[in-house]
């Protein structure tokens, strides 16, 4: 929400901001090319994040029934985590997935068994598409620490419409070795051997899903499974809920609710001292798109169904709005007979909020209204506004069964978690699923790093350990960011662009901390806004431009810091403007789908080609500038290697050291060195990993290891200038990680 996500998660200043598609980007082509082997020991290096705090979508919550403070989370493309009750922080336990299993970062569904608490089971893949590959099953016998895998025949799609339902995975509560998956496009998979082997539930009705959604949830009631069916006016007419008692035999459940607002099954939950089942519905799967929703009871004794809404779908706000949402969360208290919390979802004119009822569903009360929420560990939550919301695409819900006080709900940027029903705050520490786009490490100055992501712009990080001061960075906000660009000479000068509600760049005087908005834009920039690169002097700006279904469009240029635009119709569509470190009349674009390097001598007016044939069809081949030197180009090309130009791209040399560059970075030179430390994703020999070398790349080290891989992380990679040695990873959904010598 890329690997691209397919969808951006932003709310920006308080408002709603519609979904945009990124496009795909399939390193998993690539990678199927490369072979494979065990990776060699890495040096001493230590891996942490830097922190912002959370900031994607976390899809599902899971309180352990059986063990004080052991909770799982999952989001849609940032992997699994375990919560640390001791330390208050979330283990991530996914990281050890690489380059090749870039599609399992994202967590479908997970399930624990209540009757062996040292076993988790994990639901992975991130999408369902033809260019994605199969998802996969992992199991673990000691919460999470080390995994069997199992891959699939089947695609799963934790990154699609739909991802906060569920769960879709169920270990059977009459027999620990028996496992239930429900598949989007796939049916119902079961498992007698603890998830090692899978097979079409045999007796299940429901046919192959049109919409992509098939099963949206199981639960366990006593001894029946319940399997939700998101295709209840496709193929199944309008069942949408079925129940096996003996684990061969599925059928409809008698009298479940039909109409628009219980079109879709979102979650469900059991009470088992009532024997009430708790089934929240929308009339889409969510998490966008939901206009209507309901909660329904269904007494498991007698199958009599209740209808418990809250409050109905369609009124009018104070504002006139239409107040249109749908129904996510649903969590009983196990503590506490027929107390149940719900939420609401995609409720953006009167906000998302929680629901709880202590009489079985007749009376309900919102949480959201006595709610006092503490946002300083994560000053982003605020978007710029002065007051952080309470929630949005609240689908993830839990409360701890020992303890009825403390419940927690999910939201496209955080996990917020209270212990007295009225004092929330992030309970996110360690959670960190940034897709991150743009790094820049200033050579001087307060702040070590800048980064942009996809969903919450750009951020000034004037401490590697806690989530930045500032927040998101303001004037205007960004709900995504395309570009981040510091001038080498001047580096008290920053442009970024980005998708923004007023204006899509911005500038800073003094190095990041405070911005103001370019003055004018092209037309262009408010539908495409593209990267930004500023010359070594930043008395230019070079702005690209590309929609976000891949279309591209003329670059334009300013020279009074975005006051007026002028076309550059010589620079190729699409390119990234790249500015020479030394020289401030100089510019670099690589024109992937021509294979050729452009250059300007006249400080971004016009450009001419200089050379071609390199490798091209490829939009994410990289062209960077080695720090301090003019005409210092290389180029990463994925799997046709690294070139080089020492001549301002007058000629390129293969690099014959490495078979394969994603992405590539400078950092501060080794003692000795008279050459900046080079950072990079690549391949030397046979695996794609993190890479230094402190002799131009003549020769290369792995820095990571086995266990930090954090799938595809080819988007951006760079070198402290000031501390040799350390060095920042862009991922997507795992945040920035920063690694250190030790």
């Amino acid at each position: 929400m890329s690997t691209t996500r397919l969808s951006r998660r932003a709310v920006l200043a308080g408002t709603a901001t519609a979904a945009l598609a990124a496009v795909p980007s399939l390193p998993g082509r690539a990678a199927a090319a490369e072979p494979t082997a065990t990776a060699t020991s890495a040096p001493a290096y230590r891996w942490r994040n830097a922190v912002i705090g959370g900031t994607g979508f976390i899809t599902g919550v899971l309180f352990h029934p059986s063990v004080r403070g052991l909770a799982y989370a999952r989001t849609d493309i940032g992997g699994a985590y375990r919560w640390d009750d001791g330390a208050a922080r979330w283990t991530p336990l996914t990281d050890h997935l690489g380059w090749d299993d870039w599609n399992l970062l994202g967590a479908e569904a997970m399930a624990v068994d209540p009757a062996y608490p040292d076993r988790l089971y994990l639901a992975l893949g991130t999408y369902s598409q033809p260019w994605a590959g199969n998802g996969a099953v992992l199991r673990s016998e000691d919460r999470g620490a080390t995994w069997t895998r199992t891959d699939l025949t089947v695609k799963l799609g934790a990154n699609e419409d739909g991802r906060g339902t569920g769960e879709r995975l169920l270990v059977d509560p009459r027999d620990s070795d028996t496992l239930w998956l429900g598949t989007r496009h796939d049916g119902l998979l079961k498992s007698t051997d603890r998830g090692a082997s899978w097979v079409p539930a045999t007796g299940f009705p429901a046919n192959p899903s049109p919409s992509g959604q098939g099963v949206t949830l199981l639960v366990a009631a006593g001894r029946a499974v319940y399997a939700g069916w998101g295709d209840a006016d496709g193929t199944t007419g309008s069942v949408n809920l079925y129940r096996t008692t003996d684990g061969k035999t599925w059928r409809p459940v008698p009298g479940q609710p039909t109409g628009t607002s219980a079109k879709v099954p979102i979650r469900a939950a059991y009470d088992r001292d009532t024997g009430a089942l708790y089934v929240t519905y929308a009339n889409a799967p969510g998490p966008n798109g939901q206009s209507d929703g309901s909660v329904h009871k269904l007494a498991t004794s007698n199958g009599k169904w209740t209808d418990v809404t809250p409050v109905k779908p369609g009124g009018t706000t104070p504002d006139g709005s239409t107040d249109s949402f749908g129904y996510g969360g649903v969590a009983v208290d196990a503590r506490c007979p027929g107390t149940v919390a719900v939420s609401t979802n995609n409720r953006w004119a009167a906000v998302d909020t929680l629901y709880r009822s202590t009489d079985g569903g007749r009376t309900w009360s919102s949480l959201k209204d006595s709610a006092v929420l503490d946002v300083s560990e994560t000053p982003f939550l605020k978007w710029g506004a002065d007051q952080p919301k309470f929630g949005w695409w609240i689908q993830a819900l839990a409360v701890d069964p020992y303890d009825s006080k403390h419940i927690v709900h999910g939201t496209g940027a955080t996990l917020y978690g209270t212990r007295d029903l009225k004092n929330w705050a992030p309970q996110i520490r360690g959670l960190e699923e940034a897709s991150v786009v743009q790094l820049v490490s200033p050579p001087v100055g307060e702040a070590h790093l800048l980064s942009g992501s996809r969903d919450i712009g750009v951020m000034y990080h004037e401490r590697l350990t806690a989530s930045p001061s500032r927040g998101m960075a303001t004037n205007p906000v960004f709900g995504s960011a395309t570009g981040l660009a510091q001038a080498a000479g001047r580096p008290a000068y920053v442009a970024r662009t980005g998708w923004g509600d007023h204006g899509n760049g911005a500038y800073s005087n003094d190095g990041g901390q405070t911005w103001a908005p370019f003055k004018a834009q092209p037309d262009i920039a408010k539908s495409a806004p593209g990267p930004v690169a500023t010359n070594t002097d930043g008395s230019v700006l070079l702005w690209s431009f590309v929609h976000w279904d891949g279309t591209k469009h003329a670059a334009h240029r300013s020279a009074d810091n975005g006051a007026t635009w002028s076309e550059v119709s010589s620079f190729p569509k699409g390119a990234t403007p790249v500015a020479d470190p030394a020289d401030p009349a100089l510019f670099y674009a690589y024109d992937s789908d021509t294979g050729t390097l452009y250059a300007s001598t006249d400080s971004g007016l016009s450009f001419t080609a200089r050379t071609t044939g390199l490798p091209s069809g490829d939009s994410q081949f990289k062209l960077v500038a080695a720090p301090g030197r003019s005409g210092d180009l290389w180029l990463s090309v994925k799997w046709n290697g690294l070139h080089r130009s020492t001549d301002g791209g007058v000629t390129f040399t293969k690099v014959d050291s490495c078979w394969a560059s994603y992405t590539l970075g400078f950092g501060k030179a080794a003692d000795g060195a008279d050459y900046p430390a080079i950072y990079q994703v690549g391949a030397t020999e046979n695996i794609t990993a993190v890479y230094r070398s402190d002799d131009e790349a003549r020769t290369w080290v792995r820095i990571n290891d086995d266990a930090h891989q954090w799938g595809w992380t080819g988007e951006v990679i760079i070198g402290d200038p000031r501390v040799y040695g350390r060095v920042y990873l862009a991922t997507n959904g795992r945040g920035i990680q920063c690694g250190e010598l030790i």
